[in-house]
């Protein structure tokens, strides 16, 4: 016997409340970015999974020539090292002597890092420059787990070495440009970029922001606060503003998940599906349109398994009556 869903946003209604947030969780500074650094480097000490000297020998043998010891390639062949690829982020206004994560990553054939100490470790920027230097002892994760579930077993040839990055120069930030600070949206929309200069505008009394594009808001600096620059940005992080959120709704059939942001609308329609026989009526009983939220509400109370609830979005997609963007994974 089919089971009818009839959504009249009678039967199940939720009320959709905006979010409120400030402007620091939505967005940057422009200048003021995180900038990648990557160096080559030697891990030590390893219990015989290393390379087996094939590629990291040369770089040894350099290494013990800068202390003034006489040794070969063909001397220093050995299981116990490995050459990696050491990388790391550095945020911005970081001075010298702060410290940085690092992630250590096998280059050759070694089998394991575990347990290995990477060898001091220059660090550069895309111009060539050093701006750390990375050392200690690399950390692959907890002990394998022998357990009758199928767990993943730890992936052994990548490391990390918390706060192993030493900054010996700090990397040039400017965020303010001709007496004015340009706000960066981390999501950029339209609409949120109008209402970020509108709440800026209100909390100063004053037009100082105007939005340039979907992505950036141009705020002047006022006169008052020229020589307090940091004040004013801590100001304008504060302030709360309503970010639009696009509508979109994204399937996830390997997880059986369903993911949907904004008000995803529907239109009216009529599908027969398995069991189920779906009718949407906007209007008929109140006057609100029909959602996702309301339609996934009704069918998980009438029993439908999340792969009947993906197959039913996928064919209301297919049909058009979905007024969002539908992904699929």
């Amino acid at each position: 016997m089919k089971r009818t869903a009839i959504i009249g946003l009678l039967l199940i209604v939720f009320l959709a409340f905006s979010t409120v947030v400030r402007i620091k969780d939505i967005a940057k500074f422009r200048g003021a970015r995180d900038n990648q650094l990557f160096g080559v480097g030697i891990v030590v000490g390893l219990n015989g999974t290393g390379d087996g000297g094939t590629l990291n020998s040369p770089l040894l043998a350099n290494m013990f020539k800068n202390f003034g010891i006489p040794i070969t390639e063909a001397d220093i062949k050995s299981n116990n090292t490995a050459l990696v690829m050491v990388t790391a982020d550095i945020p911005a206004f970081y001075k010298e002597g702060m410290r940085l994560d690092v992630i250590v990553a096998s280059i050759g054939n070694a089998k394991s890092l575990e347990n290995g100490v990477l060898v001091q470790t220059p660090l550069y920027g895309a111009d060539g420059n050093v701006y750390a230097v990375a050392q200690g002892p690399v950390s692959v994760g907890g002990s394998d787990v022998k357990s009758s579930i199928n767990l993943q077993k730890r992936f052994k040839v990548t490391g990390y070495i918390p706060g192993g990055a030493l900054i010996e120069r700090e990397i040039p930030s400017n965020i303010v440009d001709d007496n004015s600070i340009t706000i960066l949206l981390m999501n950029p929309d339209v609409t949120t970029s109008a209402r970020v200069a509108l709440a800026i505008n209100e909390k100063f009394q004053s037009r100082l922001a105007k939005a340039v594009d979907p992505s950036s808001i141009k705020v002047l600096i006022p006169d008052a606060f020229s020589d307090d620059l940091i004040t004013f940005l801590s100001i304008i992080e504060e302030i709360e503003v309503v970010p639009d959120q696009p509508a979109k709704v994204v399937i996830n059939e390997r997880t059986g998940t369903v993911i949907f942001g904004g008000n995803v609308k529907i239109a009216d329609f009529t599908l027969s599906y398995g069991n189920f026989v779906i009718s949407i009526e906007n209007g008929k009983i109140d006057e609100k349109q029909a959602t996702i939220s309301n339609l996934i509400a009704a069918l998980k109370a009438l029993g439908a398994t999340p792969q009947d609830i993906i197959g039913i979005i996928q064919e209301l997609y297919k049909a058009g009556v979905i007024f969002a963007e539908v992904k699929i994974m």
